[in-house]
C-alpha cells in the first residue's frame, strides 16, 4: 500500500488560483469534497509561494479543508515559510510541512516550527548547490535533514524524505538515481538510529514534457517501481483511478512484470499482450536500459 497525498488544490490550476487570490471558498470547497471522495490519505494545499498574503490566506485555506473533510490530514506546500508558520496553528490533524531543503536558511527555521507544532514534514533533498547529482549526494542530504531533525527531538516517522523525482526525457539517468536512492534509504536511517523514516516524491514530474498521452504509462510504471523499492506515498492526481489501484496493490500481473524486469529477468516477450508490452519497454526506459525517445513503445 502507497498513500496518496491528493496534488489537485493547487494555484496552478486557474480556477483554484482565481478562487485563492478572490477569497471565494465556493470552488475550494468542490474541490476538496471532489478530493476527499477519491479517498486520499491527506491533501496537498499549494499555494505556491504567495509572497504578499500567504500568512492570511494559509489558515482560510486551512479552515475550508477542514470544515469539508475534518478526516483528512493536509500538507503545507508553500515556499512561504511565514505561511507555514500560520497554517500550522490552525491544523487539527496532524500536518506535513511540504517541504524542507537541505539549506540552513529553511533548516534553521521550519525545523524549530515542526519540532514546536509536532508536525511531520517533507525533507526534500536539494542542497546549497542544487539539485543532488546522485543517489550519493541524495544520502548525505538525507544524513543532513535527519541529524538536524534529531537535534530538535524529531523522530524519524515524522519525516518524509523527497529524494527528487525528475523529468526522463531531460535528466533520464537521474531517474535512476532516485531509484537507486531508494533502495538505500532504509539502511540510511537504521544506521542513523532514525527508524521509521518515510518517503515521499511528486510523482508526475518523471513525465514532464513527454507527449500527454504516454504520461500515464510513465507514472504509473514508476510509481510501481518506486514501491518496489520502499516508497511509502506520492503526490499524485486524486482523480487517476489506475494510479489509485496501483497504491493499493492492484494491477498484480503488471507489478509482477516491472519487478521482473527491475530484478534482471528478461521476459519472453513474444508471450505478452500489448500492455504488458509497453510496461516492460517504459521499465527499461526509467532504469536507463533503452534510451528515451518519445516514440519508444514504437520500438
Amino acid at each position: 500500500m502507497i498513500a496518496r497525498i491528493g496534488e489537485n488544490l493547487n494555484v496552478r490550476m486557474s480556477k483554484i488560483g482565481k478562487a485563492m487570490k478572490e477569497r471565494d471558498p465556493v470552488p475550494i470547497r468542490d474541490m476538496v469534497e471532489r478530493i476527499a471522495e477519491k479517498g486520499v490519505d491527506y491533501i496537498d494545499i499549494n499555494m505556491g509561494p504567495a509572497p504578499k498574503d500567504g500568512p492570511e490566506l494559509m489558515p482560510w485555506l486551512i479552515n475550508i479543508c477542514q470544515e469539508v473533510a475534518p478526516e483528512i490530514p493536509l500538507a503545507l506546500d508553500t515556499t512561504n515559510m511565514r505561511a507555514i508558520e500560520a497554517g500550522l496553528p490552525v491544523c487539527k490533524n496532524r500536518p506535513i510541512i511540504n517541504s524542507i531543503m537541505a539549506r540552513p536558511e529553511r533548516m534553521e527555521t521550519l525545523i524549530p516550527l515542526a519540532a514546536q507544532y509536532e508536525a511531520d514534514f517533507i525533507a526534500l533533498l536539494w542542497g546549497p548547490s542544487g539539485m543532488p547529482r546522485d543517489e550519493n549526494e541524495r544520502a548525505e542530504h538525507t544524513v543532513t535533514l535527519l541529524s538536524a531533525a534529531m537535534e530538535q527531538g524529531i523522530p524519524g516517522e515524522r519525516v518524509w524524505v523527497d529524494p527528487i523525482v525528475t523529468p526522463v526525457n531531460v535528466q533520464q539517468q537521474q531517474v535512476k538515481a532516485c531509484l537507486d536512492f531508494m533502495a538505500m534509504l532504509k539502511d540510511i536511517a537504521e544506521g542513523m538510529g532514525t527508524e521509521g523514516v518515510k518517503s515521499t516524491c511528486g510523482l508526475s514530474n518523471v513525465s514532464n514534457g513527454a507527449p500527454e498521452p504516454l504520461r500515464p504509462i510513465l507514472n504509473q510504471t514508476y510509481m510501481i517501481m518506486l514501491g518496489k523499492n520502499g516508497m511509502y506515498s506520492a503526490i499524485v492526481d486524486a482523480f487517476d483511478d489506475e494510479m489509485a489501484s496501483i497504491c493499493k496493490g492492484g494491477m498484480e500481473r503488471i507489478r509482477e512484470l516491472v519487478g521482473n524486469v527491475m530484478d534482471g529477468v528478461e521476459p519472453d516477450m513474444g508471450s505478452l499482450s500489448k500492455e504488458e508490452t509497453d510496461y516492460v519497454k517504459t521499465t527499461k526506459i526509467l532504469l536507463g536500459q533503452s534510451l528515451y525517445s518519445d516514440s519508444w513503445l514504437e520500438l
